[in-house]
């Protein structure tokens, strides 16, 4: 007996997009693995909901959210103007966003804040809210990520401007230990 969700997931492509259609980790084409404690389809809207301990892994990096929304591009020659019934959802991923304590974590840093929407299209993940990203003992503080994910590029912004204003961004930065060289002859 096939199960209704089973039925609703692949009306809606869940967990179908191609390789290039998502791009977590850079230069990866590895799946997008999606976990979470429910999952509810939404067809009307191509919209995927996952929540409690949402988690979408790419190869080594993983975005990590109480609630993870996957929002997919309409199928080709849909008539989904108004996503009323009988609308049809491809299986090419648009958009995740992600609600409530965000994680964003690849080999080389961690990245938490309130929320963070990834869109496929032009591989960008902008994380808002009480951003803090660390790179070994290295922090950065903000209000705002923006990063590339397919090249690694990264603008981090706040909402205050001026010297001695609270909430400016700020980075920390440790310098690296160098190694007591022995002392040399004399």
């Amino acid at each position: 007996m096939i199960k209704p969700w089973a039925v609703a997931m692949f009306a809606l492509g869940v967990g179908m997009a191609g390789p290039a259609a998502a791009q977590l980790a850079q230069n990866s084409d590895a799946p997008v693995d999606i976990t979470a404690d429910e999952l509810e389809v939404v067809n009307a809207q191509c919209l995927a909901v996952y929540r409690g301990g949402a988690e979408a892994l790419q190869d080594t990096v993983r975005l990590r959210a109480n609630v993870l929304k996957i929002y997919y591009k309409p199928g080709s020659g849909s008539a989904r103007a108004g996503g009323g019934v009988g609308s049809s959802c491809g299986n090419e991923l648009d958009r995740m966003e992600a609600q409530g304590d965000v994680y964003y974590v690849t080999p080389q840093q961690r990245v938490h804040g309130d929320a963070a929407v990834y869109q496929a299209e032009s591989t960008t993940i902008t994380i808002t809210g009480d951003v803090v990203a660390a790179r070994g003992q290295d922090v950065l503080k903000g209000s705002k990520l923006v990063i590339n994910t397919k090249t690694g590029d990264a603008q981090m912004q706040s909402g205050a401007k001026g010297r001695n204003k609270s909430g400016r961004v700020r980075t920390v930065l440790y310098p690296k230990s160098q190694a007591a060289a022995p002392a040399a002859p004399r």
